[in-house]
């Protein structure tokens, strides 16, 4: 899979430019449209590539133009795995694209950590059959936790999901990633 032409692809679709300006601001994400979005996390995976291999980088890449890219088409409200959800449509989106199960499934959990970690700041503990799917859905545990590490280091985002997501997975699955890498 040539993941630099997936993405010369996907920023050249019209429903994809289409929703670059979509948006608006909102609790974590003061920078409102999906355009401002990308502009604030493309930075972070810059930071991080030293640290990735050149196909690494470009999977990164697909996950940073696509994951929010349809939130303004999704319902509100309804779960991560929902056909209406965001994630749902970005992964649509992706698969028109991309073949990897993997990078696919990625699109489609992106925002499960921090939906688990809301439970447990609500609760004091979160629904484990979740994490467990999320665990198991995940192969490349290292590029989902930089992804998260992109997408969760933004003026408008707490850290502390993040730090309580690398607790979480620790002893759980490989990655050279640690809470120390957190922007």
């Amino acid at each position: 899979m040539d993941y630099r032409t997936a993405f010369d692809a996907i920023v050249a679709d019209p429903q994809y430019q289409k929703n670059l300006d979509r948006g608006e601001a909102r609790p974590g994400h003061p920078e409102g449209t999906v355009r401002a979005h990308i502009a604030e996390i493309e930075p972070n995976l810059e930071t991080l590539r030293p640290r990735l291999s050149e196909t690494d980088y470009w999977k990164l890449k697909l996950l940073v133009h696509t994951h929010d890219s349809f939130k303004a088409d999704s319902e509100r409200g309804v779960t991560i795995t929902d056909p209406k959800s965001h994630a749902s449509l970005a992964r649509q989106f992706l698969a028109q694209f991309c073949d990897d199960p993997d990078l696919l499934a990625m699109v489609q959990y992106h925002d499960e950590p921090f939906a688990l970690w809301r439970q447990f700041e609500a609760k004091g503990k979160y629904n484990q059959e979740r994490f467990t799917t999320l665990l198991k859905n995940i192969n490349d545990w290292n590029l989902f936790l930089a992804f998260n590490i992109i997408d969760g280091c933004t003026e408008g985002k707490s850290r502390d999901p993040l730090r309580w997501l690398f607790n979480e997975v620790d002893g759980k699955v490989v990655s050279s990633f640690t809470a120390a890498d957190i922007l």
